[in-house]
């Protein structure tokens, strides 16, 4: 029995290690300020985990993501507020060797003059493909795709003219995994990229009595974007409570809106 579950445990690691596969080592968003003319240069940590040899294809898109949960990727200089054209990448497509590192550079030329403020962003998507073989039914190549990561590239123009502005979108209590969870969706309406916590101060409805106040993770929004933010309120007992919502930005801007919660 003993030598079954050493062969299974060693057959488990052998098996993760073969199908690991390529992990970014520095980060999936890179954030410039940025003037008119300047040059900057920025790189891809990328590491092959596995033992096989991996093709890498690396390109360029735009991102946008809501609060249901959605995020769409669209071609380059789909969205205005897109910096794809100011980009250019070292190369599109690699293959590392099994446990091989390499560093991918990219160079963000920003012109001469840019029509408004505040961010501009694209994503360098880093997509791990199949062994590049020919086509029987087309001209041309296959490439099988595997999984791929986004690297938000995201640069900041005239920042002292812009700012970060917060919506709230929806204000719920959900069940999820036996906790209680206030699930906020706050919309970033300014022009400003922004790392943002949400928080609640719960009230006992009657007395005004402060109950207790819980916080979110910081959750980055891009302008014109949203994203739901969780809160852990399951330490409070069912019942109605008078509550005020925050939202605050990296420079403690705080944004507020005053609620009715109902936890069930």
């Amino acid at each position: 029995m003993l030598k079954k579950l050493l062969f299974f445990a060693l057959f488990v690691l052998y098996f993760q290690n073969v199908t690991a596969g390529i992990v970014i080592l520095n980060g999936l968003s890179h954030t410039y300020k940025v003037e008119n003319g300047k040059v900057y240069q920025g790189s891809l940590e990328i590491e092959n985990t596995g033992t096989a040899p991996q093709n890498v294809k690396i390109f360029l898109q735009d991102l946008n993501y809501t609060s249901d949960g959605t995020i769409q990727y669209s071609a380059p200089l789909s969205s205005s507020k897109s910096n794809a054209k100011w980009i250019k990448i070292n190369t599109n497509l690699l293959t590392l060797k099994g446990k091989e590192k390499t560093v991918v550079r990219y160079e963000i030329t920003v012109p001469q003059s840019v029509a408004g403020s505040g961010s501009f962003w694209s994503v360098i998507m880093v997509e791990p493909v199949d062994d590049i073989k020919p086509s029987d039914k087309q001209a041309g190549i296959n490439i099988t795709s595997i999984v791929r990561y986004a690297v938000q590239i995201i640069t900041d123009y005239k920042s002292e003219d812009a700012k970060p502005e917060f919506k709230f979108e929806k204000v719920r209590v959900d069940s999820q995994d036996k906790k209680k969870i206030l699930k906020i969706a706050i919309a970033n309406t300014g022009n400003l990229f922004t790392k943002a916590i949400a928080s609640v101060e719960i009230y006992n409805s009657k007395n005004g009595e402060k109950l207790g106040t819980f916080s979110s993770q910081a959750l980055g929004l891009l302008p014109g974007t949203s994203k739901t933010f969780d809160i852990d309120i399951s330490k409070m007992a069912a019942s109605k409570y008078a509550a005020v919502v925050l939202a605050t930005d990296e420079d403690d801007n705080a944004f507020a809106l005053n609620v009715e919660l109902d936890v069930k």
